[in-house]
């Protein structure tokens, strides 16, 4: 049976690799593996979701709130908006783009992503018919370059994917630049991805209150501990967030990941600990790779960082074949868009495990 012609057209998205294929791969421990490919947090869940999921498995035979007014109260606490403003997705922030395409988009309409950031916005919003437009994010300055957005828009425009702190570069946009694209531009929705704000402790959430056409992705699966869970959520105006209701799959989010979400947002000591421990990684790995001749790394806002690796005469395919034979895994950037074959992005780990990697890394090197 044949498949629909855009399905036929499309790539299939690639994840960073996991500990079990590299340790079936390589032969090794799955224990002794160092991830660092993934953007997770590797110091695991808050104590309080997991006692909470342990209480909640006995009624996984029943089906889960579908209004979810608990869990809606305790993110609009945490993100300083009203509980009208805030939509919850059930597959990370993954279904909250979902649901955006599925709202907002219709076949021939096109939407603007700079070059390189996080691709799945494209993977998603294309199986709806939808064109990609790229701008782009200067390497050179490690900035957005925002002349590049305004030459991109059309009348065909339709959404703007800002990602800040973006990845894979790390970089922040300035709030007056999200500002002054969305009021010279009222009618195209611009999604500011915030996935990894705490880490850059800056948020844009205030800005929903000042435009309609802004709505914030977030995500559970970063500072929040929640990878495995899939918890993501949005926030934007009434309107938006009303519209995004009418369409989003009613029992999206499992008992176990209410359950597990809910109370991680009441566990305000493991918040502040996972950020506090994670700026402390990051700014570890980042001046150790600093002092790496053969090495560029990217300073970064959010709990991952950028290396240009090309001096060392390694691709990015190479040197991460090398370091997963070691037993680390790290992202090879080749398939990001606006990226060459020379680079690859670590993301932050316990300080025991970023001393190993350190140590492996230079070794392969030399």
């Amino acid at each position: 049976m044949k498949a629909r012609q855009i399905v036929e057209e499309m790539d299939s998205y690639v994840p960073g690799r996991s500990q079990d294929e590299i340790a079936q791969d390589f032969g090794l421990k799955k224990e002794d593996i160092i991830k660092l490919g993934s953007n997770e947090n590797p110091w695991g869940p808050s104590p309080k979701a997991m006692k909470a999921i342990g209480e909640e498995i006995s009624s996984i035979n029943r089906y889960p709130e579908s209004q979810l007014h608990e869990l809606v109260s305790e993110i609009a606490r945490y993100s300083g908006v009203d509980d009208s403003q805030v939509i919850i997705g059930g597959d990370g922030a993954d279904e909250i783009i979902d649901v955006l395409a599925k709202t907002f988009i219709d076949n021939g309409d096109e939407f603007i992503v700079p070059l390189p950031s996080y691709m799945y916005y494209e993977y998603l919003l294309k199986q709806y018919g939808a064109k990609a437009v790229y701008a782009r994010w200067d390497l050179d300055e490690n900035k957005l370059d925002v002349q590049s957005i305004y030459d991109k828009i059309s009348p065909k425009t339709k959404m703007i994917f800002l990602c800040s702190p973006n990845n894979p570069t790390g970089t922040l946009i300035d709030k007056e630049v999200l500002s002054d694209i969305a009021s010279k531009n009222p009618e195209v929705l611009i999604v500011i991805d915030e996935a990894y704000f705490e880490y850059s402790e800056v948020t844009n959430r205030d800005l929903i209150n000042e435009f309609d056409n802004i709505f914030i992705i977030r995500t559970m699966s970063k500072v929040l501990g929640l990878a495995g869970m899939r918890v993501g959520y949005g926030l934007a105006c009434e309107e938006i967030i009303e519209y995004m209701h009418r369409i989003k799959p009613v029992f999206s989010l499992t008992r176990l990941s209410f359950a597990a979400a809910l109370n991680t947002f009441r566990d305000t000591e493991y918040i502040e600990e996972s950020i506090r421990k994670g700026i402390e990684s990051r700014q570890y790995l980042y001046d150790e790779i600093s002092k790496i001749d053969d090495l560029h790394v990217f300073p970064s806002k959010s709990n991952f960082m950028l290396i240009d690796i090309r001096k060392t005469g390694f691709t990015a395919a190479e040197l991460t074949l090398k370091l997963m034979k070691k037993g680390v895994i790290v992202r090879d950037c080749t398939s990001f868009k606006g990226l060459d074959e020379y680079w690859i992005r670590i993301s932050i780990c316990t300080m025991e495990d970023n001393k190993r990697f350190i140590e492996i890394l230079k070794e392969v090197l030399s």
